[in-house]
């Protein structure tokens, strides 16, 4: 008798196993903040003062760590900026504009780190699109 009980619940767990998740099964997390993608924008954008210390690509993440003067970096708003317009070239190639809204008048220097979601820059009919950043001395190859 014991040993049925045994096997019953040793059933009983390889069939609740079998209901797992499966691995192959992907989540896809957005990893920042969106890219205003607006010509009206790009053109009529102010910004503050910032220096960009580093331009990375993680994947459909752009990360941007940038320094300005302030109180505190945690109020400042860093926005990227999308012209709407696509250089029709191999690669194609996007021209943006990083901005940033600071309106702290200390004079200490801080850092900050912000990150955006590249998914919206994909180019249909390519995997790889040249991302041109105002400002920046090289440009940013993006591949998806």
């Amino acid at each position: 008798m014991k040993f049925r009980k045994i096997l019953s619940l040793l059933l009983l767990c390889m069939l609740l196993m079998n209901f797992q998740c499966d691995d192959d099964d992907t989540v896809v997390i957005p990893c920042g903040l969106e890219v205003i993608t607006d010509s009206t924008t790009y053109e009529s954008s102010e910004t503050s003062y910032f220096g960009v210390l580093n331009v990375s690509l993680n994947n459909d993440c752009l990360m941007v760590h940038i320094t300005s003067s302030g109180c505190d970096a945690s109020s400042w708003e860093l926005t990227l900026i999308d012209s709407e317009n696509i250089a029709e070239s191999m690669p194609p190639q996007r021209y943006m504009k990083l901005t940033l809204y600071n309106n702290e008048a200390c004079l200490a220097v801080f850092e900050k780190e912000e990150t955006f979601d590249l998914t919206s820059l994909q180019v249909e009919g390519t995997n790889e699109v040249v991302l041109n950043i105002e400002g920046l001395p090289d440009s940013v190859l993006y591949t998806y």
